[in-house]
Parts: C-alpha cells; sequence; structure tokens
C-alpha cells in the first residue's frame, strides 16, 4: 500500500526541520533501502518492536518495515484558496495524501521570521483549517452545480449525491470540518472520490518546549479530542544521533520524539499490521486495511496469493515468538488454518498456501 502524510503549516513555522530530521533518519537504519523520491517526498519505516521480536528468530533475515511516505508541503499563507502565496500547489498537494501533519509553531525565537503577527498555534490552526474549508467549498459548489442538468432529467443518484453534497455544505458553513460529519458508510464512499482536504485525518505537531504552550492550547486540544504531540523540532533534529544514554544526559526521552511521530501519523490511516517470515531471507511488516480479509492481504504481497488462495496458516506474533519458530508453534497447535473469509488481525503472521 502506498500511504502518504502531508506535512503542512504556515512559512516558518518548522516544517522543513520535521521534514528534514524525518528523511535523515531514513538513511540510519540498517537493513532496508531507504531513498527520497523527490526533494519534497520522503520515505521512512514505521518503528515497530513486533517485527524486531520476530526478526530475532531468523537473524541472518533481512528486516523490512511497513513504511510511509512524508510529503513536505509549501507553506501556506491566508487566501491560498484563492491561490496567493502557493496556494493552489499546496491545496492540490493535500489532496493527494492520505492524512495531515499540521505544525504549528510555539516557540518564541526572534530570530526566526514570522507572518503572524504573534506566536498563536491556535491562530494557526484556524487559517489552515479556514482555508482549506474555503476550497472545499468551491469544490462542492462547482459539484453541484454540473448535477442539476441530471437531477432535471430524473435521475435518482444524481438528487441523492446532491444532497449530501448539501449536507456537506451547510456543515462546513457553519465552521465545521468535514472529518467531523457524522456520515453512513454509502457516504463516505460518495464523498471519497472528490478528495476533500477537510475530512483527512490530522495530527497537530506543536513546535516547541512545554514551557513555551500555554495550559490554554493544551486544555483546546484535549477538549476537541485532537491528536496532539509536543516536540522541539529543533533539539530533536540536533539529537537524532545521540545515543539513549546521551539524551538522558540532556534531559531528553530516551527514544526519539520522531518515533513517536511517525507511529501516530500511521495510526491515523487507522490500519493493521500483518507480518510474513520468509525462510531464512525476509521477515515483513504489511499495513493493510482493517477488515481485509485473507486473499485481499495476500494480494499485497503477490497477485497469486489471491488469485489462487488456498488456506492461510495464521498465529499471533507473540505465539510465535513464544514458541520459537513456525515447526514448533504447529507442534504445539497454535498455528490455526483459515480459509478465505477470515478476517486479517493486527499482529498477525501469516503463510499463504496457493
Amino acid at each position: 500500500m502506498s500511504l502518504e502524510i502531508g506535512i503542512v503549516g504556515l512559512p516558518n513555522v518548522g516544517k522543513s526541520t520535521l521534514f528534514k530530521a524525518i528523511t535523515k533518519k531514513e538513511v540510519n537504519i540498517a537493513n532496508y533501502p531507504f531513498c527520497t523520491i523527490e526533494p519534497n517526498v520522503g520515505v521512512v519505516p514505521i518503528p515497530d518492536e513486533r517485527l524486531d521480536e520476530l526478526a530475532k528468530l531468523k537473524p541472518s533475515a533481512k528486516k523490512i518495515y511497513a513504511t510511509v511516505r512524508f510529503v513536505d508541503i509549501a507553506g501556506l499563507v491566508k487566501d491560498a484558496h484563492k491561490g496567493e502565496g502557493l496556494g493552489n500547489k499546496f491545496l492540490s498537494h493535500i489532496r493527494e495524501v492520505d492524512a495531515v501533519v499540521y505544525v504549528l509553531r510555539c516557540f518564541k525565537n526572534e530570530k526566526v521570521s514570522s507572518t503572524q503577527n504573534e506566536i498563536n498555534p491556535l491562530k494557526e490552526k484556524e487559517i489552515l483549517d479556514t482555508e482549506m474549508a474555503l476550497k472545499d467549498l468551491e469544490t462542492i459548489e462547482k459539484r453541484i452545480a454540473s448535477l442539476e442538468k441530471d437531477i432535471k432529467s430524473g435521475n435518482k443518484d444524481a438528487l441523492e449525491e446532491k444532497n449530501l453534497l448539501q449536507k456537506a455544505k451547510d456543515w462546513l458553513q457553519k465552521g465545521n470540518l468535514l472529518l467531523s460529519l457524522s456520515l453512513e458508510k454509502e457516504e463516505k464512499e460518495i464523498l471519497k472520490k472528490y478528495q476533500f482536504l477537510t475530512i483527512k485525518p490530522q495530527l497537530f505537531v506543536l513546535n516547541g518546549t512545554k514551557s513555551e504552550i500555554s495550559e490554554e492550547v493544551i486544555d483546546f486540544f484535549k477538549k476537541n479530542n485532537l491528536r496532539f504531540l509536543i516536540i522541539d523540532l529543533l533539539v530533536e533534529l540536533q539529537a537524532l544521533d545521540f545515543t539513549p544514554e546521551e539524551r538522558k544526559s540532556l534531559g531528553l526521552p530516551e527514544k526519539s520524539a520522531f518515533d513517536s511521530l511517525i507511529k501516530e501519523s500511521f495510526k491515523l490511516l487507522d490500519l493493521i499490521t500483518f507480518f510474513t517470515v520468509k525462510g531464512e531471507e525476509e521477515v515483513r511488516a504489511w499495513p493493510a486495511k482493517k477488515g481485509i480479509k485473507a486473499p485481499e492481504a495476500g494480494a499485497l504481497i503477490h497477485s497469486d496469493f489471491r488469485d489462487y488462495f488456498k488456506k492461510a496458516e495464521v498465529i499471533n506474533w507473540r505465539d510465535l515468538v513464544s514458541a520459537g519458530s513456525f515447526a514448533k508453534a504447529r507442534e504445539k497447535g497454535l498455528v490455526r488454518v483459515e480459509g478465505k473469509d477470515y478476517v486479517v488481525k493486527d499482529g498477525d503472521v501469516i503463510e499463504i498456501k496457493i
């Protein structure tokens, strides 16, 4: 699966610092062929302790993590929906990603200029939300107008679609995001084709130290159940190559905050991870949609695993690690045989037979 997370924010809020740290991180992890696809796109691994444990069963095997692509999107300014600054480019790039990380400036370094008159992360969030909502409204209005001809000819599907778009329009005009609009499964599928900007899952990075962020700001994110992380991006960038002991001596958590950021970004996509163990060659993590059945999961590996699916041998990763090998797990009766209707669970280790 190609998973993309867009990094968005106003100019000079720390987007490039975050992107630089993430893309630098990729070359420091062994046994995985990472690359920067374009100057503004980087592929990074999703840290997964489960894969690390499974890899210990096959010390000679290559360890391949699930990955996500981070896209550093041009800084947005007010009236971007009208094309101000790099507005059109900014908004078109957001359409292409699966989820969005907002970088909001909380640090008070006067040497770094700001496009705002004050350091106000909530105001920055409002600007970003407003510009994307206005672009979504523009998209809705154009589509409603184009549906009128079909509606006049008695097309019931067109009328149903118009009513749904009107529902979305009314919600946006009340100052809400489509992300919070209650929708049926069928309605979500209809809206999905429009790639609305405000329907994408969001994670907020408050760029600064805890002492620079007011309780008011923290309370806002908690009260609204918004996912957020407090990260001093510049400090974390400078400490990227430090050992856990060096980080601890500086008063930093032992693990990089970027590990948490990558994991939380992955969670936005509401996916599961299953694993495969290929002899002595490879231990690999695979991201997949929740509810996926075994043949479709197999197709992520190779189309033959779906087209000629016979059965799947399945075991939870903990049980496999505890047993020490597939052979020992089979002896203990821990490996289950599942058919084509089996719904894959997070943490399954799967071997597909065709």
